[in-house]
């Protein structure tokens, strides 16, 4: 099984993608750690390294994919996935999940991919969470031949496969 997810910051999407791994056996990636090289900050891996590491997870036979990201070179994800999820809950649920990653992470109670600023929080919070293109992502799903299950939790994403894999989807 192929699994899309997609969201604006805070959506849940990589405790989504972690429990489905978990629960179905299914390798995930974050398309964030595919752009960032955390052995330095702000340090991008080059377009092509980038470009190839999706690829090579996308001819896999089975994967989690979930980011933000609904660009160009993210749309083999959607082009290949059996099943593209939507993650949009509350976008007051999702500021408080932002504010609470950023307060755990920075007190060293949870460990984050990188050293959040609070730069970074504000960001996170308007341009990736309040300015998130819910509509523009869909959009680009639809216009790739494939649709869009909109979700507001995980226990609805849960359902969905459920119900996908008793009708044989593999």
């Amino acid at each position: 099984m192929r699994i899309r997810i997609i969201g604006s910051c805070g959506s849940g999407k990589s405790t989504l993608a972690k429990e489905l791994s978990d629960n179905y056996g299914i390798p995930s990636y974050e398309l964030d750690n595919l752009i960032w090289d955390r052995s330095a900050e702000n340090l991008r891996y080059p377009e092509k390294v980038r470009d190839e590491s999706v690829q090579s997870i996308v001819s896999s036979e089975a994967w989690i994919i979930e980011g933000v990201q609904y660009k160009d070179w993210t749309l083999t994800s959607i082009q290949e996935a059996d099943l593209i999820f939507v993650l949009n809950p509350n976008v007051f649920i999702r500021d408080y999940r932002i504010i609470k990653r950023f307060v755990l992470s920075r007190t060293g109670l949870r460990p984050w991919n990188y050293k959040q600023s609070f730069k970074d929080l504000c960001k996170m919070i308007v341009k990736w969470n309040h300015q998130y293109n819910i509509g523009a992502a869909i959009d680009v799903i639809t216009e790739n031949n494939k649709t869009a299950m909109i979700t507001k939790n995980k226990k609805q994403v849960i359902q969905l496969i459920e119900h996908q894999l008793k009708r044989g989807c593999k």
